[in-house]
């Protein structure tokens, strides 16, 4: 099971989809095969996890420097 994100990071990752996958409208499950299953190409797929990477090293990042500079 995939626990759940907070809203910013569901959002985040829904911008992510939707710019890998233009045919993703929504993380959500429908429980539909036509709208849950989509045919995309591998070097999409890296694309989007390499921004996903990224994302989460930023954010990582700008919460180190947060916690060093508030001591």
């Amino acid at each position: 099971m995939i626990p759940k994100t907070k809203p910013a990071a569901d959002a985040l990752l829904l911008e992510i989809a939707r710019t890998h996958f233009p045919s993703i409208e929504t993380l959500e499950t429908h429980n539909s095969d036509g709208l849950d299953f989509h045919d995309v190409a591998v070097w999409a797929i890296r694309s989007a996890l390499e921004a996903a990477y990224e994302a989460g090293r930023v954010a990582g990042a700008k919460a180190m420097l947060a916690a060093t500079t508030h001591r």
